[in-house]
């Protein structure tokens, strides 16, 4: 493999002209999306757009289409980066120029990406992140992937991890491998509410920007007549309802297997003696490494469908790091024991055969007036819709109350030894969070007026990557928690990262 050499000033490859117009383009259509769409419907139906013929629209795109052409050459030129003995220099910018130097030994993480058109003209792009910012600082839209590897090894020379990443280059190990059967068990046993969330906004904001467009459609009437709807008959009803239903949850699960699939198409772990390396998507490839001292939480799921498959979600929380990416620090489809492998490599000496604390009844109190909440807010608008119907929807939701306060209460727990806190919640899935104690940004306590009286208190974890909480114990175990974590923290010389 030819070495390039990185201390004098380089520029991408020019097939980043491409990767740079190709991002504009997508970021100016997605912009103005909605006013497309009425340009189209509006030529479909008048041939005109305010005065303006179909010839005129096409030459304002193809006017708009140069100009981000010209952009991205401009901006291509103007990019340019290379590496002294400790720091990172970019060079960019067209009217207003910018130079960045990056400490390496600031350096949070460095991960190789690759979407769908970059595969295509085989090009990759390398991200660089440090503790500083929630989003990538710099990104580099065009490398082979030659050279990104040599300028990721590069970029960790002189940082406090070189040592490990070069023993990584020399004995990688694919620890684990995911197969598509997995991927399938691992879509079905999601959680399909955030799916038919996802799906539910998306399809209530197409229908009121085009609501005028699908009234014009008369659905309504065309269902009435296909299940005969009577508005007399009680078990039409329940029919409509009940398809209206099966349908939902057959489009969240299909969409839940497929995001799952794309997602994670072919992920691995590549094990290391010090680092973990995770591979993985379809249209949008990366590669990432995970090193324990950069790690600030790591978080395991699973559910009951998913411990009858045998599966468990690994996700890794490190500091700030860019809120697009979080998704991918994550390892799904581990059986128990490659969890356990794992979390051993992650976290030292870490047990959990701690005895598990739990808060007090006070917090099955707060569930129960958090679900009086959601019930009076469900209540005043769901009379308007459905009218005498919401009785049996009340039925419902007084079980899944029930259901919710009791099942909350019974995962929530929290354990502390000398290194480690481990912390429990969840309904559907069960969540674990797990932190190191030498890694505490800050401790506070949270109570209330009410909670005051009652001498009831929760402790608020920070970490640099996320705060965690420990809800609603005694005063004095609280303020107990409180200090021995703050005299954890100063009393060990030992950094955060």
């Amino acid at each position: 493999m030819e070495t390039v050499d990185f201390s004098q000033p380089i520029r991408q490859s020019s097939k980043g002209i491409i990767i740079i117009f190709a991002f504009n383009a997508y970021k100016f259509f997605k912009r103005f999306f909605v006013i497309f769409i009425a340009f189209g419907v509006s030529l479909a139906r008048k041939k005109t757009f305010a005065t303006l013929s179909p010839q005129s629209i096409t030459l304002i795109i193809i006017g708009i289409l140069i100009v981000l052409l010209i952009v991205a050459v401009l901006k291509y030129l103007n990019f340019k980066f290379y590496l002294s003995k400790d720091d990172f220099h970019l060079s960019t910018g067209i009217i207003n120029k910018d130079n960045t130097i990056i400490p390496k030994s600031k350096i949070q993480n460095v991960y190789i990406k690759q979407n769908f058109l970059q595969q295509i003209i085989n090009v990759v792009s390398l991200n660089i992140e440090t503790a500083g910012d929630n989003k990538s600082e710099i990104s580099i839209k065009a490398l082979d992937k030659p050279t990104a590897l040599q300028l990721k090894k590069e970029l960790f020379n002189k940082s406090n991890i070189s040592e490990a990443l070069h023993t990584a280059i020399e004995t990688k190990n694919i620890f684990f491998k995911v197969s598509l059967k997995r991927l399938f068990l691992e879509g079905v046993s999601q959680n399909h509410l955030r799916s038919f969330a996802v799906i539910a906004s998306f399809v209530f904001g197409l229908y009121y920007e085009f609501k005028d467009y699908f009234r014009s459609l008369k659905l309504k009437q065309h269902v009435e007549e296909i299940i005969h709807l009577d508005e007399e008959s009680i078990l039409n009803i329940i029919i409509l309802n009940s398809v209206f239903i099966l349908f939902a949850v057959l489009i969240s699960l299909l969409f839940s297997v497929l995001k799952t699939v794309v997602t994670n198409f072919n992920l691995e772990v590549v094990e290391t003696q010090k680092t973990i390396e995770i591979n993985k998507g379809l249209f949008n490839k990366v590669s990432l490494s995970l090193t324990p001292s950069r790690i600030q939480n790591i978080v395991i799921k699973t559910n009951r469908i998913k411990r009858y498959f045998g599966l468990h979600t690994l996700s890794v929380k490190q500091a700030m790091v860019n809120v697009k990416q979080r998704k991918n620090f994550v390892i799904i489809a581990l059986e128990k024991e490659q969890l356990k492998h794992l979390v051993d490599k992650l976290l030292t000496n870490y047990t959990s055969d701690l005895k598990a604390l739990k808060p007090k009844w006070y917090y099955k109190r707060i569930l129960v007036i958090d679900m009086l909440v959601l019930a009076l807010i469900i209540n005043v608008s769901g009379f308007f819709i459905f009218g005498n119907m919401m009785w049996f929807i009340n039925i419902a939701f007084i079980i899944f109350s029930i259901l919710y306060v009791q099942i909350t209460y019974r995962k929530s727990y929290y354990k502390i030894d000398d290194e480690f806190i481990t912390i429990g919640s969840g309904f559907i899935d069960t969540t674990t969070n797990i932190l190191e104690i030498h890694k505490i940004q800050a401790v506070k306590l949270k109570q209330t007026i009410f909670q005051k009286r009652r001498q009831i208190s929760s402790v608020i974890i920070t970490t640099a990557s996320k705060a965690v909480k420990i809800p609603y114990v005694s005063e004095a175990d609280a303020k107990s928690i409180c200090d021995y974590l703050l005299f954890k923290v100063e009393s060990q010389d030992r950094d955060w990262m």
